[in-house]
């Protein structure tokens, strides 16, 4: 389990995270999530000891980074996959990790195998394209066998195969017990990957709940009715209650209720329906109006031409 407690980081006059607390737990996959500034990067960055906070801590499997023996055992991350010395090659990288920490030496084909890397395992890392290196990074990530994984942005650089097999890596990991924290700008993969989401902005919690509740929390689901008989629909499902609003092009737009109850409603009484459908808003939309208040830099579309 990681364990972020009262997390604060100043840069100079700049607090970039502030008191933040949370736990990850493990056997299941949860989304790091908030708008650019939020105090993400610094966050990872302290989990692993890269910065040091000014105060609070971050403990993974009750100890701090620093103090873990083998610390490639116990976490892996993956923060900045052009973050290798250029001049080492696929292989050499990993095997310099692996003896670091004391780990086997057929551990690196394992994984250069395991993601695809095994053809170019001679080449230099400064020749890989940015989705071979994202590839090594995972590679490094995973060396240890660790009981936890920090991956920030993993898909970045992949083609769609790649980005299909990180998916299914990521889910397999926690269904193997692991805990997964995975921090990513792409909305879309977060609601196909994680099951719970971390949100912050400007530094603070602002939610910690599931992918689900976040969704219903912040957005608007409604049943979408088209039908030659609008009104008719509508001082029917008026009269039981539930709320009917004015969609674009005549349609109707039930709240509160589902697409059983209205397609039963219009049988009983005659009134014909071209479509009935559930409409839920996506992880995007109800991240963007979560989080409107906490973006720190924003475009103003309109000006941008």
């Amino acid at each position: 389990m990681i364990e972020v407690r009262e997390l604060t980081k100043w840069y100079g006059k700049t607090r970039a995270v502030d008191a933040l607390s949370f736990r990850v737990e493990p056997g299941r996959v949860t989304g790091f999530l908030g708008p650019n500034g939020a105090g993400k990067s610094t966050t990872i960055r302290a989990m692993i000891g890269l910065d040091r906070p000014t105060s609070g801590e971050v403990l993974i499997d009750g100890k701090r980074y620093e103090d873990l023996p083998r610390p490639l055992t116990t976490v892996g991350a993956l923060l900045d996959a052009r973050a290798v010395h250029g001049g080492r090659s696929v292989r050499g990288h990993l095997v310099g990790l692996a003896r670091s920490n004391r780990l086997p030496l057929t551990r690196v084909d394992e994984l250069l195998e395991a993601v695809g890397l095994a053809a170019v395992a001679d080449k230099r890392a400064k020749g890989l394209s940015l989705g071979m290196a994202q590839r090594l990074g995972i590679a490094a990530a995973l060396l240890g066998s660790p009981k936890a994984l920090l991956l920030d942005e993993p898909v970045n650089g992949l083609d769609p195969e790649g980005v299909k097999w990180i998916r299914d890596l990521i889910k397999r990991q926690a269904a193997e017990g692991r805990v997964v924290l995975v921090s990513s700008h792409l909305m879309s993969e977060m609601a196909l990957t994680a099951g719970h989401l971390i949100v912050i902005g400007r530094g603070r919690l602002l939610a910690d709940t599931s992918v689900d509740a976040f969704i219903a929390d912040n957005s608007r689901s409604y049943v979408l009715i088209r039908t030659p008989e609008p009104e008719r629909m509508r001082d029917l499902l008026a009269a039981r209650g539930i709320h009917v609003d004015d969609g674009a092009d005549g349609v109707l737009e039930a709240v509160g209720t589902d697409p059983e109850t209205v397609g039963t409603l219009a049988a009983e009484h005659r009134i014909a329906v071209f479509e009935v459908s559930p409409r839920t808003a996506s992880l995007e939309d109800a991240f963007m109006q979560f989080t409107a208040d906490a973006v720190e830099y924003r475009a103003e579309q309109e000006a941008v031409r």
